[in-house]
């Protein structure tokens, strides 16, 4: 786990109501994850459970905020978020819900919610980017794909293929890693360079525009590293891009 602030003290955790929810919990959760704690002073549960959030909250050491809200004086702020049954657990970032559970539940599963919502080391150093952060990243998660690529576009960068295509051969199944894989295939065999040289230069459609291009006249493997490179590409698009809609259409219209 990631170490705190040196300045860091332990945080209490923050009693809500309607009229507080939207700063103490909406708001701030959008820099920092809000657990919310649904709770009643009647419930035997939540006074077993609460004691449990606080404590996994501290020990995040302001990574991770800790709210309660009393059901029966919020039924309307309780009902907003269908809560029907305490105690309620349900955190928050970017100001939506991202996970929740109900009940008391025992101490490890309530470490490992928390867990969730507070980014690994492997996630500051793919954060981090630089090549050296993205190789450790690897090497504590050597099962996430997306560590993988972004080790091999680094090493990319400094013309390194074969060291690229290191960081990404055990993920065959990854869209992005296997265009990496067909990239490094193509280029080798001297086909489509101008077209990775373009999207080195940030240039997608230039580079897309020219592997298409290459599709007709390409045999049968080829073409399939192609189809790869191209899909490897439009992978780092939204889906909903039209940038990304139109060239799989082209795509598609390419090989069939």
């Amino acid at each position: 786990m990631a170490q705190g602030p040196l300045n860091y003290s332990p945080l209490v955790a923050v009693d809500v109501s309607e009229a507080t929810f939207a700063s103490e919990v909406i708001e701030r959760s959008r820099t920092v994850p809000v657990v919310v704690d649904f709770w009643a002073e009647w419930c035997g549960p939540c006074r077993t459970l609460t004691p449990v959030l606080e404590t996994a909250e501290a020990a995040r050491e302001g990574q991770v905020v800790l709210a309660k809200v009393d059901v029966d004086a919020n039924q309307a702020l309780a009902a907003r978020y269908g809560v029907q049954g305490i105690p309620a657990v349900k955190a928050f970032r970017d100001g939506a819900v991202v996970d929740e559970f109900v009940g008391a539940v025992p101490k490890a599963k309530a470490e490992e919610f928390f867990d969730g919502l507070v980014p690994s080391r492997a996630d500051e150093l793919l954060a981090a980017g630089d090549e050296l952060s993205l190789r450790e990243a690897s090497e504590l998660e050597p099962r996430r794909a997306d560590i993988a690529v972004a080790l091999a576009k680094a090493r990319l960068e400094r013309g390194a293929e074969d060291d690229a295509l290191d960081a990404v051969q055990a993920h065959p199944e990854d869209f992005a890693a296997a265009g990496i894989t067909a990239r490094i295939g193509l280029t080798k065999a001297g086909v489509a360079r101008q077209a990775f040289e373009s999207l080195d230069r940030g240039d997608r459609e230039a580079a897309l525009d020219a592997l298409l291009e290459a599709i007709p006249d390409a045999d049968k493997p080829t073409r399939e590293q192609l189809r790869q490179a191209i899909v490897g590409i439009l992978t780092d698009l939204p889906p909903n891009v039209p940038m990304a809609t139109t060239y799989r259409r082209r795509l598609a219209t390419a090989l069939y």
